[in-house]
């Protein structure tokens, strides 16, 4: 019985896992991805519970792969336009 092995999770991570993960920033999906790997690695967990956690836990890190890229993205923008101003110092090593 899925639904009963669900009852007996933790209210809070039960909000938590019907939060839309594409809301949460980087360092909530981060925080929430780490909680997720650590229940994984427990075990204990029937087959169903453990399937909903590995897929809540791929959600979660495409929201953390996205945040990282947009993160990328800008800074590679602000060393472009660096760059490009006369007089200006490239940001390299």
């Amino acid at each position: 019985m899925p639904d009963q092995d669900r009852t007996t999770q933790d209210p809070a991570t039960q909000d938590r896992a019907t939060q839309d993960p594409t809301t949460l920033g980087y360092e909530a999906a981060r925080d929430e991805l780490a909680e997720v790997v650590r229940a994984l690695e427990a075990g204990g967990l029937s087959l169903e519970d453990s399937l909903a956690l590995w897929e809540r836990g791929e959600q979660l890190a495409a929201v953390c792969e996205r945040h990282l890229a947009g993160a990328r993205e800008r800074i590679e923008s602000v060393i472009a336009a660096r760059e490009q101003q006369p007089g200006t110092q490239p940001l390299t090593k």
